[in-house]
């Protein structure tokens, strides 16, 4: 495919807008790309990451409470271990530790563009679906059987204990719906 600005050049840059709720797609070489694309184009022979699309994506230029020019802040070096707030704008990640403390007033910006807020609330598993706790019930009911016949009778009334736990959970759920 042939560059939609110059018409020379073999297009390998693809870039995708939604105009008036349409998505239109335009291609275009490298060169072309880095003068009029408002994202910032590094051409190398190893894929981007992650950390540096969304850096460019959102077009990402720190400001400071105290209205400290952007060129100062990216200048700013970690002093444990010279890091700087420009290099983990490429790279994604810190040198240490203290580029957390070093780089704080920067990070809250850039969290909040990337994700839902700046306050990690962790995972939080699914509760178990009504299927999975009747199996769970039929498994127990098949090894308490088995514990009887083998005469386990202080396994089979854990068991037992741990059914009627299943089954009650299974009745406060049907409550709720």
């Amino acid at each position: 495919m042939i560059c939609e600005h110059c018409k020379q050049r073999h297009a390998n840059v693809t870039v995708t807008q939604v105009q008036h709720g349409q998505q239109v797609e335009r291609h275009y070489c490298e060169v072309c790309a880095t003068q009029f694309h408002p994202f910032q184009f590094e051409v190398s022979e190893e894929p981007a990451s992650l950390q540096h699309l969304l850096t460019n994506w959102f077009n990402f230029v720190p400001i400071t409470k105290k209205e400290t020019p952007a060129s100062n802040v990216k200048t700013k070096a970690c002093p444990t271990c010279g890091f700087k707030y420009l290099q983990f704008l490429k790279q994604g990640k810190f040198g240490c530790g203290d580029c957390y403390r070093t780089f704080s007033e920067q990070l809250p910006q850039l969290l909040e563009k990337i994700q839902a807020g700046t306050k990690h609330v962790g995972y939080v598993e699914d509760a178990p679906s009504k299927e999975k706790i009747e199996q769970q019930i039929q498994e127990l009911r098949t090894a308490i059987q088995q514990a009887i016949e083998e005469e386990r009778y202080e396994d089979a009334a854990q068991l037992r204990d741990d059914i009627r736990a299943l089954e009650s959970k299974v009745k406060k759920g049907e409550e709720r719906a």
